[in-house]
């Protein structure tokens, strides 16, 4: 447990310093978009129910031409449903941990007059957490759009193995691919194009003129690293 707790807070100040001097004027909207997609917004779901044990008979007859047309599942996944898979959107969107992580964001860029065009005042704290907001819808209804048409899952999932290694694997590769229905990983498209989307649309719309579709890149690229550190803390720590 010791190895685990060294191995999450050196990566996650890796990733902290790294976002820090890359894009200091939008590193408070990336930390607000790290904690609102970081999985904490999703509803709990209720424990499996045990089903009893049913006595067959020693010997069934199989087709086995049937059985090897099925699609193999990987280990330990299961596709969730079409209303679990809205409910989580739905939840990191306008979901109280998304809104909270939104504000939290806000206060961080208040606090360091982030952009300074908009102050400190209580004004500019209003604008930085509508920034967080609009930013955030943009990048989950892409990733959630995106997830659905191609039949992916963008959401993330502990590793089945308890060894450090395959845990912070799981933790970054889970920032750049996704799960298919059969539970394989590929290519994760609709949370890289949302993220980068999301951050070129705030630079290039509604922040400041001296911003530009350049600013925007370096954000996603630094709220892919947040949520890479936030995906560390929910793999060693959160339980």
């Amino acid at each position: 447990m010791v190895n685990d707790m060294r191995v999450f807070l050196f990566l996650s100040m890796f990733f902290v310093a790294a976002a820090s001097s890359a894009a200091q004027p939008m590193i408070g909207n990336s930390i607000g978009s790290a904690v609102a997609n970081s999985g904490l917004a999703t509803v709990a779901e209720p424990d499996a129910i045990e089903k009893p044990a049913i006595d067959f008979p020693a010997e069934i007859p199989v087709d086995r031409e049937k059985t090897a047309m099925l699609p193999q599942t990987a280990s330990g996944y299961t596709r969730p449903d079409a209303k679990k898979r809205f409910r989580r959107y739905v939840n990191s969107t306008i979901g109280p941990f998304a809104l909270l992580g939104n504000g939290i964001g806000a206060g961080f860029s208040t606090a360091s007059n982030e952009p300074e065009e908009w102050g400190k005042s209580w004004e500019g704290y209003g604008r930085r957490f509508a920034s967080n907001v609009g930013r955030n819808a943009i990048r989950n209804t892409i990733t959630y759009g995106l997830d659905e048409a191609l039949k992916l899952d963008s959401h993330f999932y502990r590793s089945e193995k308890r060894d450090v290694g395959s845990r912070v694997s799981n933790a970054l590769l889970s920032v750049v691919t996704a799960r298919k229905p059969n539970g394989k990983r590929t290519i994760g498209a609709p949370r890289l194009i949302g993220t980068y989307t999301a951050n070129v649309v705030a630079a290039e719309t509604w922040f400041p003129e001296r911003f530009s579709w350049k600013d925007g890149v370096r954000s996603g690229t630094i709220s892919l690293g947040f949520t890479a550190a936030f995906n560390l803390f929910r793999e060693f720590i959160l339980k």
